[in-house]
């Protein structure tokens, strides 16, 4: 499934919240030193790309607090349009995150009344919408708000009106909504999903009452959804499309350290490659390098790698694969 038919247009929009992130070593109760960042699911996603060579751009509301100006140079620093991402008078989500010995993350979050979480549908501008190749959006953008979530059906709308690709990652967060409104909200998206890109197999689970993949894919391709892509951490990626599953295996580094955002950064690897004539195999062949190379190091976006070096693990897989 490509998508490379205007190569004028961006090649991907995301809509969602992007938040301060703050990161360390050890107990969040016990440090006291943090790196300040930025991460946030969709915007995870949109760096990846963007690292990649994507021309993107991001539809959000940014808080217009001491962080507005940071959030925002970094966006601009990666290349992103943010000509639909207005200033609005709230503060800007922040979360911490810790990893803890035996690998285990622990997160605090304070993000409610966050200014993204104003988002409706008067934000989304049809003209912009159709200036991309795919739109993106997550189950986490549905879940901030009610009006977030109108916002993120109003994008998908517009885009099958302008003949716009979509994109749309399950991200299930039971500690912003329930289950059953996930559920849903998920089936109110769905009529409008070209690309599904679910995780398994404690949310596939919740969502789709089954861990396995394939049936995930089944239950997706039943509903009209053209390709899905069900990641599964380091057991790796299924792939399904055109009556076809392809089973791809996990890029595993010499270590892991953090694997927060793994799941984004994998989708942004598999877009970019849909947008600029790579196959969806071999696309999301590049997602799971990206994903691979990014849990190397800390922070949702901090250790998101760069195009030459991701590329230069892909192109070496590609050849011993070759050889086989």
């Amino acid at each position: 499934m490509g998508i490379t038919d205007s190569p004028s247009k961006l090649d991907i929009i995301s809509i969602g919240e992007c938040m301060i992130e703050m990161f360390c070593e050890g107990p969040l109760a016990s440090t006291d030193t943090y790196t300040r960042t930025f991460a946030g699911d969709t915007m995870n996603m949109l760096v990846a790309a963007s690292r990649l060579g994507a021309k993107t751009g991001y539809v959000t509301h940014v808080g217009n607090d001491p962080f507005q100006d940071f959030l925002t140079g970094a966006w601009r620093s990666e290349g992103i349009d943010l000509r639909c991402a207005t200033a609005l008078d709230r503060p800007n989500g922040l979360y911490f995150i810790s990893i803890l010995p035996g690998g285990e993350r622990e997160f605090t979050y304070y993000r409610a009344g966050s200014a993204a979480s104003f988002l409706e549908p008067s934000d989304i501008d049809p003209d912009y919408i159709g200036s991309a190749k795919v739109v993106y959006a997550s189950g986490i953008t549905q879940a901030i708000s009610k009006s977030s979530r109108a916002a993120v059906l109003e994008a998908f709308r517009v885009s099958r009106e302008r003949n716009v690709a979509t994109a749309f990652d399950t991200n299930l967060r039971l500690g912003l909504w329930s289950l059953e409104e996930a559920r849903e909200a998920l089936d109110e998206i769905i009529p409008y999903v070209d690309i599904l890109l679910p995780s398994a197999p404690e949310e596939s689970e919740a969502l789709f009452g089954t861990n396995d993949a394939r049936a995930v894919i089944g239950q997706a391709r039943e509903m009209g959804v053209k390709m899905v892509a069900v990641k599964c951490g380091a057991e790796g990626a299924v792939l399904g499309l055109d009556d076809e599953i392809h089973e791809l295996r996990a890029y595993v580094p010499e270590h892991v350290s953090d694997t927060s955002g793994a799941g984004d950064v994998f989708n942004g690897g598999l877009l970019y490659g849909l947008t600029h004539g790579m196959s969806a195999v071999e696309s999301a062949r590049l997602g799971t390098v990206m994903a691979g190379l990014k849990v190397r190091g800390r922070g949702a976006t901090y250790s998101i790698p760069a195009r030459e070096e991701a590329f230069g693990v892909y192109e070496r897989l590609r050849g011993l694969a070759g050889a086989v």
